[in-house]
């Protein structure tokens, strides 16, 4: 049987965050760095069979002190980013690749995104096993605009469109084939793994994730996700 791998990024600077302290994921709420209430989540799911972290150099000490403190134990190894989140994720996949082989999956999440549910990695695992990849997306509430380099505009309909989130996962032969690709092609913009793996030919599936489940970028993002911290609480409370 295939492991399930978690591959968290967590090598932002945090610039919009405007944090002067520390980076976005670190910041702490409840007592915990962010990162560690997003690590929990799958540290406490039963298909996860480790973790790899990828972190900024400076703060992988901190980090692996947060670890400990907070009994992080599925973690098996934390490596650095490089200088783009694709060249992040790139180092994780790698090291992912040398300890547990090409043929597991991996699920790449946001260190910033702490309100990812156990249903939706639960949702993820089982399409990748029946399709070979699986992005997580919610239903776009308003619609959007496609601009041209010539300045035309596509407005697809909003009853088709969707936003995607993370996890985005694939087996790791795919994803990393296609890193090495990009690599070997000088093509360092992709956004994300998505992008990525559209671009090379791959046709992508897609799970309905909850739409609490933020990137924590801003400090409006940090105040949405005490908002749904509490909602969340109060229907644990009170059942609504």
């Amino acid at each position: 049987m295939s492991k399930n791998i978690a591959v968290i990024f967590a090598g932002g600077t945090g610039i919009r965050m405007n944090s002067i302290s520390r980076p976005k994921q670190f910041i702490e709420f409840n007592g915990k760095p962010i990162i560690i209430h997003t690590l929990e989540i799958f540290e406490n799911h039963p298909q996860i069979d480790g973790i790899i972290v990828v972190c900024l150099e400076s703060w992988i000490d901190f980090l692996n002190q947060q670890l400990e403190y907070f009994h992080i134990k599925k973690v098996v190894s934390v490596v650095s980013g490089g200088p783009t989140g694709q060249e992040s994720i790139y180092n994780g996949l790698v090291r992912t690749d040398e300890l547990f082989g090409d043929d597991v999956i991996v699920l790449i999440h946001d260190g910033v995104r702490p309100l990812i549910t156990a249903q939706t990695i639960t949702d993820n695992i089982e399409t990748v096993t029946k399709y070979g990849n699986c992005i997580t997306c919610i239903p776009a509430v308003e619609p959007f605009v496609v601009q041209h380099a010539d300045g035309s505009l596509d407005i697809p309909p909003r009853k088709d469109s969707l936003i995607t989130r993370a996890p985005q996962s694939f087996i790791l032969r795919d994803i990393l084939g296609a890193h090495k690709k990009a690599k070997a092609e000088n093509r360092m913009d992709f956004v994300d793994s998505c992008m990525m793996m559209d671009y090379y030919g791959h046709k992508l599936h897609t799970v309905i994730g909850p739409f609490e489940n933020i990137k924590i970028t801003t400090p409006t993002d940090f105040f949405l996700f005490r908002a749904f911290v509490t909602v969340r609480e109060n229907q644990q409370l009170f059942g609504f």
